[in-house]
């Protein structure tokens, strides 16, 4: 395929290839943000989440019964964990370990892409990688709310049995890491965040989110400023909604619409910018201009099924995912579906395709 010469050109490519949209400029010379790249491969089976490992170049994405991994500088696959199902791959970028967030989990070797062994984990959904203690953190919806296994040898060193506000199961979403030993954690079904210590393992405190907290499924963090991002789905009739609190205190400092149910977030501390990626094919981008000021900057159009994103901390791109059926035009506008449709994971009743969608300026 040729190479990308403009971020106005156009290459629509066949099924397995990557097919590239133009990049519009503002008034203002600011480019707002737009899909750079879609790669497609054929996909067999259900997908959650997406993960980068901007530090070898790589981008993770459970499909079914595999792992399909792409470059993240050609957006071609490079590689395929196969006989390993789960929601998604957290990384341990130093140590060249992976682990596929399933039941049972596979630890694998990034670099070859071998399985080491497998790990029973029940309930095992999200998941997050604490660079500090080299911990994988399994999360469920179920006990125990947190299976801890180090990511150097793939062994069991602790689990968290019940983190919600009364001591209770809880349905933990997403999780973030500030670096200094704090583990922060969405309870989904409390409306609150769960505090851990990332060494003894104990939960040390819920910030509580307000009534507009509603479902938080999406979480990020600016560890500088210890700023978390709650992305809250609004339940049933609500409204999803940014909660933006201290995660020192828990102290709200403001709230923010979001432009659908949002199911992942992240930050970029080089703009200062969080995002949440939505099931009706959005993406909001709200800029942090002070640590207690906080904007919607723009709504992005991303494609139906997209609920999931990571960011590449090198190139400041966001990487979200869908399925679609294998008979969708290639290059053809984002499609968006009705908010009854969210989370809809796509392309069902035939043959189907993975998007995986570069955003960027």
């Amino acid at each position: 395929m040729k190479t990308l010469q403009s971020c106005s050109a156009l290459l629509l490519a066949a099924l397995g290839s990557s097919v590239f949209l133009g990049l519009p400029q503002t008034a203002l010379g600011a480019a707002p943000y737009t899909i750079l790249a879609t790669t497609q491969i054929p996909a067999a089976g259900r997908i959650d989440y997406v993960t980068a490992d901007s530090l070898n170049r790589r981008v993770y994405v459970a499909c079914g019964n595999a792992v399909s991994v792409f470059d993240l500088d050609t957006f071609k696959l490079a590689g395929t964990l196969a006989n390993a199902s789960g929601h998604g791959v957290a990384i341990d970028p130093e140590d060249h370990t992976g682990l596929v967030s399933g039941n049972p989990a596979t630890f694998f070797n990034t670099k070859n892409l071998e399985a080491i062994k497998t790990i029973p984990a029940r309930g095992a959904d999200g998941y997050i990688f604490d660079a500090p203690t080299h911990h994988f953190f399994i999360l469920s919806h179920g006990a125990p709310n947190l299976l801890v296994i180090d990511s150097k040898d793939g062994s069991i060193v602790g689990k968290v049995e019940a983190m919600g506000p009364d001591g209770a199961n809880a349905a933990v979403e997403q999780g973030a890491s500030d670096g200094e030993g704090h583990l922060y954690f969405d309870v989904a079904n409390a409306h609150h965040i769960a505090v851990v210590d990332a060494k003894t393992l104990k939960v040390t405190g819920h910030l509580d989110l307000g009534e507009k907290g509603n479902g938080p499924a999406g979480l990020a963090i600016d560890t500088k400023n210890r700023i978390l991002f709650a992305m809250c789905r609004g339940g049933r009739g609500g409204t999803p909604t940014c909660v933006i609190l201290s995660a020192v205190d828990g102290k709200i400092i403001t709230t923010l619409p979001l432009a659908g149910s949002s199911d992942g977030a992240t930050f970029n501390p080089r703009t200062m910018e969080a995002f949440s990626s939505h099931g009706n094919g959005t993406l909001s981008v709200i800029k942090e201009n002070t640590p207690t000021e906080f904007v919607l900057e723009e709504t992005v159009q991303t494609k139906a099924g997209a609920k999931t994103c990571t960011l590449d901390t090198t190139t400041d791109r966001v990487i979200v995912i869908t399925r679609e059926a294998a008979n969708a035009t290639p290059g053809a506008a984002p499609a968006t579906v009705p908010a009854a449709g969210e989370g809809r994971r796509g392309g069902r009743g035939g043959p189907q395709i993975l998007d995986v969608m570069f955003i960027g300026r």
